[in-house]
C-alpha cells in the first residue's frame, strides 16, 4: 500500500506544471529512498483533530497535515475527530492545550505559552502539537511539515513562542485591481471598485502566510480610498474575511482619514469634532459587525498629499487616538505610519532633512498614544534604500509601542526584475544596537516591546503580490517573503539558514541547486548596492518617475528630500549637529558620538552623515569617486554571474521556473550595465575626476549606434544623458516606421564572440527587431519587455527602458557586416544605443 501510494505521488508530482502557485509549500516527495523509509517508520497511523469545526484553524492544520504527508511519504493518513486513543499511541494529535488537557488529561503548561505560542512533539511513532490557541496549533503543524518536507523525522520537544505579537502584511493594492509598488499582476483583493467575487487565490495565499506564521493582512492600499468603506465594500471585506479565518489569519483595513467628509458626508474630518468620532464609532461598528475578529486599522496621515490631523493644527496623536477609542471595545489595535513629512522641503537650505522628519514630528508625543496604538516606523528615516542607518525614532519614544516596517516588495531594489535576497540588510537593522542610556537596545528588542517594556509591538511588511503564479513577479523572491515570516517570529535566526530552507522546500534537495540558489541569493544585496548607490548615499534611482532605473540627478533640486548634495567638487549628506542637519544627534549619545565623527563612521554610511570631497580618502585607502568607479565595475560583474551560474543548473529544476528565472537573472546583468555605466558617467562628467583604470567612458568592445550607416533612423538624446553610451542613442522617425542600421566589422579580430544589442524597449508599444551577419538571421526580438517583467516602465528613452539582449558564442570574420533592421510600433521608435562585440568571458 504505502510503496504503490509512493509511486502515485511521484508520479503526481512529475505530470504536474510547477508554476510556482504553491511556493514552498510543494510538498514535494522526498527523493531518497533512505530518508524515505526513516519517515515512514517514525509516522503515526491516524491524525486526530481536536475540533471538527471547518472554520477552525485546528481543522485547517488537520487537513494540511494529511495532505503534506501524503505529498511528501505517499502515506494517506486518516483524520478522526474522535479522542479516545491516548497520547502514547500511533497517532498525529494537534489541538489547542485547552483541548489537550481536557481530552487527555496530560497537563501541558500552558503558561509556557506566549499568544499563538506551540509545543510539538516528535516521538517514534507518535506526534503532538499543541497550541496556546487554534492558531498556534495550525502553526505548530505547519512546522511539523516543514520539517519533514526537508526530510527531517528526529525526535523532537520544541516549545515556539513569537518574539512578537504583531505579525502583520500591508497591501497597497486599489480598488480598481492596480497595486502601488506591485510588479506581479493585478490585485487577488479588488478590482472595478469592489473586492473581487472570487476569492481563491486569497485562500491560496493565506495558506502560504499561515506556514511562515502572519496572523494579519491589510489588503488595501495605505492611500486608502474612503469607498473602501461603502456598505458594498463591507460585505466585500466581511468575505475575504471568512476566508483568512480558517487558517488563523485575522483582516485589518488602511482607512483615509478624511471619509467622514469623502464618504460620510459631513463639511470635516476633524479628530476632535464631535460628529467626526461619532462617525468613526459607528462605521467602526459595522465593520465589526460584519468582522468581528477584525485586527484593527492602519492609518497613513499628513504624508505625501494625505489628509491627517495636522490640517486641523491637531496633533497625530490626537489622530491615532481618535481610530484607537474606535476599535478599544472590540480588542482592535492601530498601527499608525510614522512616515511624515514634508516632500516639498526647500533643498537649498542646509539643514532641512527629511531623515529628520519621523523624530521631529512624534518625539514629542511620547506616552500620548493609547494603548492600543502601535507606531509604524519604517527601518530607515527616508524610504527603503538599498542601505540606511536604523531610524533613530525607535530609541526616541520609549513609552510608545513601536512596529518595524520593512519592505518585502522591491520598490527601489530593482522591483523584481533584479532580484535582492533582502534579509541579510533586515537583520542588520534588526541587529543594530542603539545603546540607549549605555544599555544593550537591539532594534529586534525595542519592537518586540522588552527594551522599553511595551504592552504590543512587532512587523509589518510591505508585500504585494499579484496574480501572477510566482505571486512576486520572481520566484526567487518568493525567498524574502518566507524570510520575513520567519524573521518576524524569531529575528534571532539567520539569513543563511533561512535560505537554505526555503531552497529545499521551493526546489528539492540536490546539493547543486542549494549551492548554487544560496550563493546567488547572497551575493545579490551586496551586488545591488555595489551598482545602484554605495557609501550611504542611497539608491541612486529616478526618485521623480518609476523607482527603477538609474537617474542620480532627480535626487536633488527638488522637495522630495532625499537629496545627495553633489557637487562638481563634493558629494553627502551632511547630517552632523556639528555643522549640518543634526540628524546623527538623534541618536542616543554613544552611538551619536561615533555618526558625529568622521573617522569612526563606517565607510558604508560616510555620504549618509557626511558631505565631503570626492577626493576624500576611505579607510581602504580609495578616494571616495574610485570607490564609486570600482564599486560600480565590481557590482555588474558580480550580476554577469548570475545567469551563468543558474544556467548550470539546466535539467535540475522543472522547466517553467528554471526558464522564467533565467530570463529574469538574464535580464538582470544586462540593466546592471545600464546602471553601472550611467552612475559612473554622471560622476565623471560631475567630478571630471577620471577613472584610475580607464574604464569609464572606455568601451574598445562597443559600436555606437551613431556609427552605423543609418536609414530611417536618426540621432537622438536619452534623458538622462548618461543613460545612453556616449551620450547618444539612434531611434526610427522615417514616415514609414522602418530603419536600418548597418557596419561592417573592419577593426574586429576573427574570432568567437558574444554580441549584444543595447535598445530601450518603451512602454506604449512593441517595436520589431532583426538582426542579421552577413544578411543571414542572427536574432529577432520585440519589444515586450512589458509582457515578461512586471517593473514600471517608462515611455521615454531613459534608464528604466533600456536594456540589452545578447547571442552567444558568434564566429565573426574581420570585415563581416552586422544589420539592424526596425520597425517602430506605438510610441516604441525601436531605439538603438550600440552593438558589443564581446570576446567570451569579458565584460563589456
Amino acid at each position: 500500500m504505502r510503496a504503490s501510494l509512493r509511486i502515485l505521488a511521484l508520479c503526481a508530482v512529475f505530470v504536474s506544471a510547477e508554476d510556482g502557485l504553491a511556493g514552498w509549500l510543494r510538498y514535494a516527495p522526498i527523493p531518497d529512498d533512505t530518508i524515505l523509509q526513516q519517515g515512514l517508520e517514525s509516522l503515526p497511523s491516524v491524525i486526530v483533530s481536536l475540533n471538527s469545526s471547518r472554520v477552525s484553524p485546528v481543522y485547517t492544520a488537520a487537513k494540511e497535515l494529511q495532505a503534506g504527508i501524503l505529498g511528501v511519504v505517499g502515506e494517506n493518513l486518516n483524520v478522526s475527530y474522535e479522542t479516545t486513543a491516548s497520547e502514547q499511541s500511533s497517532s498525529l494529535i494537534v489541538g489547542t492545550a485547552a483541548a489537550f488537557n481536557d481530552n487527555y488529561g496530560t497537563q501541558v503548561d500552558v503558561s509556557k505559552f506566549a499568544p499563538d505560542g506551540f509545543l510539538l512533539r516528535v516521538k517514534k511513532g507518535s506526534v503532538t502539537i499543541v497550541g496556546q490557541n487554534e492558531r498556534g496549533a495550525l502553526y505548530g503543524a505547519f512546522e511539523y511539515l516543514s520539517r519533514i518536507a526537508r526530510g527531517d523525522f528526529a525526535e523532537v520537544e520544541l516549545l515556539s513562542n513569537p518574539d512578537a505579537p504583531i505579525r502583520w502584511v500591508n497591501h497597497w493594492d486599489n480598488l480598481d485591481g492596480s497595486i502601488e509598488r506591485g510588479y506581479a499582476g493585478l490585485s487577488i483583493f479588488f478590482g472595478n471598485g469592489l473586492v473581487l467575487p472570487d476569492l481563491t487565490r486569497v485562500a491560496q495565499y493565506a495558506r502560504l502566510l499561515a506556514s511562515i506564521k502572519i496572523n494579519a493582512i491589510v489588503p488595501n492600499n495605505v492611500n486608502a480610498n474612503a469607498n473602501t468603506l461603502n456598505a458594498t465594500n463591507i460585505e466585500g471585506l466581511g468575505r475575504i474575511a471568512d476566508v483568512l479565518r480558517p487558517w488563523g489569519i485575522q483582516l485589518g483595513l488602511s482607512l483615509n482619514f478624511a471619509s467622514p467628509q469623502l464618504l460620510g458626508g459631513l463639511n470635516t474630518f476633524d479628530p476632535l469634532e464631535p460628529a467626526v468620532i461619532s462617525w468613526w464609532s459607528e462605521k467602526t461598528a459595522e465593520l465589526y459587525k460584519r468582522v468581528p475578529d477584525l485586527a484593527g486599522f492602519l492609518v497613513k496621515a499628513n504624508s505625501e498629499g494625505q489628509p491627517g490631523p495636522l490640517t486641523y493644527n491637531r496633533t497625530l496623536a490626537d489622530g491615532a487616538n481618535l481610530f484607537a477609542k474606535a476599535v478599544q471595545p472590540y480588542g482592535g489595535i492601530v498601527l499608525f505610519r510614522a512616515f511624515v513629512y514634508n516632500h516639498h522641503a526647500d533643498w537649498n537650505v542646509w539643514t532641512n532633512d527629511r531623515a529628520n522628519a519621523a523624530v521631529e514630528f512624534f518625539n514629542h508625543l511620547d506616552g500620548k498614544f493609547l494603548d492600543n496604538v502601535v507606531v509604524q516606523i519604517k527601518y530607515g528615516a527616508i524610504d527603503f534604500q538599498v542601505r540606511e542607518p536604523a531610524n533613530p525614532l525607535f530609541a526616541n519614544i520609549p513609552e510608545t509601542s513601536k512596529a518595524i516596517e520593512l519592505q518585502i516588495t522591491q520598490e527601489y531594489l530593482g522591483q523584481q526584475s533584479h532580484f535582492v535576497y533582502i534579509p541579510p540588510l533586515w537583520k542588520e537593522i534588526l541587529d543594530f544596537d542603539f545603546r540607549d542610556e549605555s544599555k544593550t537596545s537591539l532594534v529586534r528588542d525595542i519592537v518586540a516591546g522588552r527594551r522599553y517594556n511595551n504592552s504590543l509591538g512587532g512587523y509589518a511588511g510591505v508585500v504585494n503580490v499579484g496574480t501572477n503564479t510566482s505571486w512576486l513577479g520572481h520566484h526567487l523572491a518568493m525567498s524574502n517573503l518566507y524570510a520575513y515570516g520567519l524573521l518576524a517570529w524569531d529575528p534571532t535566526l539567520s539569513a543563511e539558514d533561512i535560505l537554505d530552507d526555503w531552497t529545499r522546500l521551493t526546489f528539492g534537495f540536490d546539493p547543486d541547486v542549494l549551492k548554487t540558489v544560496s550563493d546567488i541569493s547572497l551575493a545579490t544585496w551586496p551586488a545591488y548596492e555595489d551598482y545602484s548607490g554605495n557609501l550611504g548615499i542611497q539608491t541612486l534611482t529616478d526618485i521623480l518617475y518609476t523607482h527603477f532605473g538609474p537617474n542620480p540627478a532627480s535626487q536633488d533640486n527638488n522637495g522630495w528630500g532625499q537629496w545627495t548634495r553633489a557637487t562638481q567638487t563634493h558629494i553627502g549628506m551632511d547630517r552632523t549637529v556639528r555643522n549640518g542637519t543634526g540628524n546623527a544627534g538623534q541618536y542616543p549619545h554613544e552611538v551619536a558620538a561615533a555618526f558625529e565623527n568622521i573617522e569612526t563612521t563606517p565607510d558604508n554610511l560616510i555620504l549618509w552623515f557626511h558631505h565631503v570631497p570626492y577626493t576624500h580618502r576611505l579607510k581602504s585607502g580609495k578616494t571616495v569617486i574610485q570607490h564609486f568607479y570600482d564599486a560600480h565595475y565590481d557590482g555588474a560583474q558580480t550580476a554577469q554571474t548570475f545567469p551563468v551560474r543558474w544556467e548550470a543548473l539546466r535539467n535540475k529544476i522543472d522547466v517553467q521556473r528554471f526558464e522564467e528565472v533565467l530570463f529574469r537573472l538574464t535580464y538582470q546583468a544586462g540593466h546592471a550595465i545600464v546602471w553601472r555605466d550611467s552612475i559612473n558617467n554622471f560622476y565623471h562628467n560631475l567630478s571630471r575626476i577620471d577613472d584610475e583604470h580607464g574604464r569609464v567612458g572606455n568601451h574598445p568592445h562597443r559600436i555606437e549606434a551613431e556609427r552605423f550607416n543609418l536609414k530611417g533612423y536618426s540621432l537622438v538624446k536619452a534623458d538622462p544623458v548618461e543613460t545612453a553610451s556616449n551620450f547618444t542613442a539612434v531611434a526610427i522617425t522615417a514616415a514609414d516606421g522602418r530603419g536600418e542600421a548597418v557596419i561592417k566589422l573592419d577593426d574586429v579580430v576573427s574570432g568567437t564572440y558574444d554580441v549584444a544589442f543595447a535598445y530601450y524597449d518603451v512602454i506604449g508599444g512593441r517595436a520589431r527587431y532583426s538582426a542579421f551577419l552577413n544578411e543571414q538571421p542572427l536574432l529577432e526580438w520585440i519589444g515586450n519587455l512589458e509582457d515578461k517583467l512586471g517593473h514600471a516602465f517608462s515611455n521615454k528613452i531613459d534608464g528604466h527602458s533600456a536594456t540589452r539582449v545578447t547571442v552567444k558564442k558568434v564566429e565573426i570574420q574581420k570585415g563581416d557586416e552586422i544589420k539592424i533592421v526596425g520597425v517602430k510600433d506605438g510610441v516604441e521608435t525601436a531605439a538603438l544605443d550600440y552593438v558589443a562585440i564581446v570576446p567570451p568571458g569579458e565584460l563589456d
